[in-house]
């Protein structure tokens, strides 16, 4: 047998590839990374307005998706024009002039295309009048007005903004839709690398990346628009699954204590409670079960309606560690929430001889003594303070979650592996879960108990505002309790504490004079905080005058009335989780909200007050919320990493999601340029929710 010696490129069989040149057309990944400032027409200046629509790099440009596309029109001769439709026309410039009406600069040039001559009209737009010099050729879309041709869009010389389906991008007033048309065209690249898997893109009937890019920025029809942004939409969400579906991999190689089936405390506990668990409770404690049998730690999303039970499902779980002869901790985000879970835990866990401590940044030596000997500990951030000592974890609660950073929920396990609930009682819609808390099982409370009515809410103007008052002071008269929130006026927690002062000062000498009147706000220290919830709750004060410090976790069955004053100053989320601090016992309750008049308020505020009114369903409220304010905003604050997406809008595209998470799981092993694609987007990133 002949040897036959092969010359080899370099760049082949170990040679260095950096010395062997690519094709011109060869995809370059590096090049989406690279400056806007080199593309052609963008100096420091443009960098500059296009960093503050958060387009750094040429990568960013290709990712700002158009929210809509000029729907096409015909092109008529300038003889041909009627007032009634909007056309395309082409000709070229005679002359131009401009001149003031009011306040209104008009620019207006004579326009030829040797059928007849018009006279096309721009509003505040004096710069382009170099641009329209004699013998310049122009295409212009609009329609006839009163002061000749209107134009809503136009190119002078060549240009693409008057195309059929010509993209229209989210700008500014210092980039304009125009320039953004010209700078993504000069970005769009002729070959790009495409991550997904020949056989996986033949399957699902998706096009190549870079086909996919321009059909979203140059299509010829909207079904190729959507076809190209439904393909970039589905790169987006496999590689966010992928990523989860590796930080599960990662968590089942830890190990829990697994758990003995549920004992004779947790049989005790059931018999101490003065109600029947829900439906939807008993199902969640059956999945939390399962959970803890397991040795894998349990990483359970536990969310519902306010006021659906989820404490008692909590405390259910750390019941269970407490039975196996190992502590259970509770973490809130706020003194507040964590004195209202303690106050809420310490009656059964007396009852059941379980011991129950409190630790937040107010807690003295002698409370903080009491922690490692304690059966549950609740507190806020302070457990995870150096010096704190948590002995044998094994079930740990993080409630609403969303408020806690990365690094503090880490501290809370860190050096251990516990079984961990996350609860949050403000709904999350499906598709959203399973981008934020993607890695996490869900378990969802849905409904209230069967013997709370739904709350009656009404939107009253502020010049109504005395008949809610008046409203408010019959349920007083009748012995029940009410709560009177102050605006969000400032950021600063100082400012809200005076405002709220001046506010419940000016309240007992008008509308409430005669009843006894409490003022909470989170400048308050926790011990008169304390005292006062419990004077409230005890009856011994019939109104509480608060901030949004009332939230969550203050529960007081006998108050039947809430009024939220300027509540078009509130997001959707919170004035649900305002609202849920009545209706907590058997009586009809209702929450009254005061605003500015109507024309006065923005669309998205009247669109919330509206949703308000018209639904008590957290769940449906939160899929409203998602369409006002979009998934990266909808839990305050944006997700690193997760509803940071460019591509895919998540009611539109759930299926695609659903599709997205199963892939997700047969590909997370596979090695390729997907893996790497995925460790790229998320290098140094925590897949955990911010």
């Amino acid at each position: 047998m002949t040897t036959v010696g092969v010359r080899l490129p370099v760049g082949f069989a170990g040679a260095d590839a950096e010395d062997w040149p690519r094709p011109r057309a060869f995809p370059r990944p590096e090049l989406l990374d690279r400056s806007v400032e080199v593309l052609p027409g963008v100096g420091p200046a443009v960098r500059k307005r296009l960093e503050k629509l958060g387009l750094e790099t040429v990568g960013d440009l290709l990712a700002h998706t158009p929210f809509r596309y000029e729907e096409p029109v015909p092109e008529r001769r300038i003889a041909e024009l009627g007032r009634d439709e909007e056309v395309a026309i082409a000709g070229e410039v005679l002359s131009v002039s401009k001149r003031r009406r009011g306040r209104l600069q008009m620019l207006t040039a004579r326009i030829s295309d040797g059928s007849a001559t018009v006279s096309a009209t721009w509003f505040n737009q004096p710069w382009l009048e170099p641009q329209l010099q004699p013998g310049t050729p122009v295409r212009l879309r609009g329609r006839q007005g009163k002061y000749g041709f209107d134009v809503r869009s136009f190119d002078i010389g060549a240009g693409e903004a008057t195309a059929d389906f010509a993209p229209v991008y989210p700008a500014s007033e210092e980039i304009t839709a125009k320039k953004l048309r010209e700078l993504v065209g000069s970005a769009l690249p002729v070959s790009l690398p495409d991550p997904l898997p020949a056989a996986l893109k033949h399957h699902e009937a998706l096009p190549e990346r870079v086909d996919a890019l321009w059909a979203l920025h140059r299509p010829r029809s909207l079904e190729e628009a959507e076809q190209g942004r439904r393909r970039l939409a589905f790169d987006e969400l496999l590689l966010l699954q992928i990523g989860l579906a590796q930080r599960r991999r990662e968590r089942e190689a830890e190990v829990a204590p697994a758990l003995a089936p549920p004992g004779e405390l947790v049989t005790r506990y059931r018999g101490v409670l003065p109600f029947r668990l829900t439906e939807h409770q008993e199902r969640a404690i059956a999945e939390i079960d399962g959970d803890l049998e397991r040795t894998v730690p349990m990483q359970r999303l536990l969310q519902g309606e306010v006021g659906s039970g989820k404490t008692v499902v909590a405390l259910y779980a750390l019941l269970r560690a407490v039975e196996a002869g190992r502590q259970g901790a509770l973490m809130a985000p706020t003194e507040t929430l964590a004195e209202q879970h303690f106050l809420t835990l310490e009656e059964p866990c007396r009852l059941l001889g379980v011991s129950c401590a409190l630790l937040t940044s107010s807690s003295l030596k002698r409370e903080r003594d009491l922690v490692p000997m304690a059966d549950i500990v609740v507190g806020t951030h302070a457990l995870i303070q150096e010096g704190v000592h948590l002995r044998d974890l094994a079930v740990a609660v993080v409630d609403e979650q969303h408020r806690f950073g990365v690094e503090q929920r880490k501290a809370l396990t860190e050096g251990r592996s516990p079984h961990v609930l996350h609860m949050t009682a403000t709904p999350i819609p499906r598709t959203l879960a399973l981008t934020v808390y993607g890695d996490l099982s869900v378990s969802e409370i849905v409904r209230p108990p069967a013997d709370r009515k739904p709350i009656k809410t009404a939107w009253v103007t502020e010049d109504r505002s005395a008949a809610a008052y008046a409203r408010l002071r019959k349920h007083l008269d009748a012995g029940r309790q009410a709560y009177v929130v102050c605006p969000l006026i400032e950021e600063s927690e100082t400012s809200q504490a005076r405002a709220a002062e001046a506010e419940a000062e000016r309240l007992q000498k008008g509308e409430l004079r005669g009843y006894r009147v409490g003022l909470l706000h989170g400048r308050l220290r926790a011990a008169d905080r304390r005292d006062l919830m419990a004077r409230f709750k005890a009856g011994e004060l019939d109104v509480l005058v608060a901030t949004t410090v009332i939230e969550v976790g203050v529960d007081v069955p006998n108050a039947t009335i809430m009024i939220v004053q300027e509540a078009d100053r509130f997001g959707l989320a919170q004035l649900h989780q305002l609202r849920g601090r009545v209706g907590r016992g058997a009586e009809q309750s209702y929450c009254l909200l005061i605003s500015r008049a109507r024309e006065d308020l923005t669309d998205a505020a009247a669109e919330r007050l509206e949703a308000l009114v018209r639904t008590t369903d957290g769940f449906e409220l939160a899929e409203v919320d998602l369409d006002i304010r979009g998934s990266g905003q909808l839990l305050g604050t944006r997700q690193s990493g997760l509803t940071d997406l460019r591509y895919a809008h998540l009611r539109k595209d759930r299926p695609l999601l659903e599709r997205a998470r199963t892939l997700a799981d047969e590909l997370v092993d596979t090695d390729g340029p997907l893996t790497d694609e995925v460790e790229r987007v998320f290098a140094g990133r925590d897949l955990s929710a911010d």
